[in-house]
């Protein structure tokens, strides 16, 4: 980290309740101390299971006008409670009602057509990266603009370029828009169809649970430590390609590393290139990028943030390689 960036790290308050019996009882490792944010929430109270997330990929429904094809979606922001850990509810804004949104997805050059509706009790938003006129950008004041409660609006623009994107909210204040749980990852597949593998969604996403503008909790996909007691599971030799998407508020950086391989980076999904073969890739906010990897041998492998912190509150997981 360069001396301006770490200037800026350590203006950002970290601090958090457990800190004083952290210095007294140094961690055995990778958060096996935390046993009150680890263990089973009420998935389906919850609206959304992260085990379900790690596959879910929306295609939404398709119609043909003028010899192309028109992709559409609804996304609904919706005001609710979770459970993000055991005993702990968070007041969060949801696109159709989950954390992360819907994993949208489509294809190099189709029409896209999202229409967005607001049922929550605060304006919002949807912003999409890539490409799209001025008019769809989904920030405040320009095209629709913001969208008061109970209002609607429709973003239409063509799927461009190949690669990862994201989207969320564009109404400040910012960031607490998006730490509250508005954003999604949003995927275009190129024309030219990449090799066939086995596909997972991870959304690195964080909670401040007392709303002091510091996390308190980290997870990939919402639910601290739930890829820890059941594994995501892949097959030995097959082609995993992870969509890594960091959507983190209150912290400058988050990290991907895999424990007893190596993967192939793609930035952003872009080029059909990998920039790096490696164990470790770190992502300020919004940024993203399309790793694959093939698991040669059997067993059980660690994935987590290389922020021992992050990893302690909640950022860890396995694959289970059979």
């Amino acid at each position: 980290m360069g001396a301006g960036a770490a200037l800026m790290h350590s203006q950002v308050p970290h601090s958090h309740p457990w800190e004083a019996d952290a210095h007294a009882a140094p961690h055995a490792g990778h958060g096996d101390d935390h046993a009150g944010v680890r263990g089973a929430v009420d998935h389906a109270a919850n609206g959304f299971d992260p085990h379900a997330i790690v596959r879910d990929f929306d295609w939404g429904r398709t119609r043909r006008a003028g010899g192309r094809v028109i992709r559409e979606w609804e996304l609904v922001a919706l005001d609710r409670e979770i459970e993000v850990a055991p005993g702990v509810r968070f007041a969060a804004w949801t696109y159709n009602g989950r954390i992360p949104g819907p994993m949208l997805r489509c294809r190099e050059g189709e029409r896209l057509r999202i229409t967005f509706v607001n049922g929550s009790a605060h304006p919002h938003t949807i912003h999409f990266h890539g490409l799209h006129p001025a008019e769809m950008d989904g920030v405040p004041g320009i095209g629709a603009g913001t969208i008061a409660p109970g209002g609607r609006t429709v973003y239409e623009f063509d799927a461009l370029p190949a690669g990862l994107h994201l989207y969320h909210c564009h109404v400040r204040p910012l960031a607490e828009h998006i730490a509250k749980g508005l954003y999604g990852a949003f995927l275009v597949d190129p024309a030219e169809p990449r090799e066939e593998a086995d596909e997972l969604v991870m959304v690195m996403n964080g909670f401040d649970t007392n709303f002091d503008r510091a996390n308190e909790l980290y997870a990939v996909n919402t639910i601290p430590f739930a890829y820890m007691d059941r594994p995501v599971a892949v097959r030995s030799g097959d082609l995993v390609r992870m969509h890594i998407v960091n959507v983190l508020e209150y912290d400058l950086i988050n990290s991907f590393h895999l424990h007893g391989n190596l993967f192939d980076w793609y930035p952003t999904g872009t080029s059909r290139r990998a920039s790096e073969l490696t164990d470790t890739v770190a992502l300020c906010q919004g940024q993203r990028g399309i790793a694959e990897v093939r698991f040669p041998t059997p067993g059980r492998f660690m994935f987590h943030a290389h922020q021992s912190e992050f990893t302690e509150l909640g950022w860890q997981g396995f694959f289970e390689v059979t």
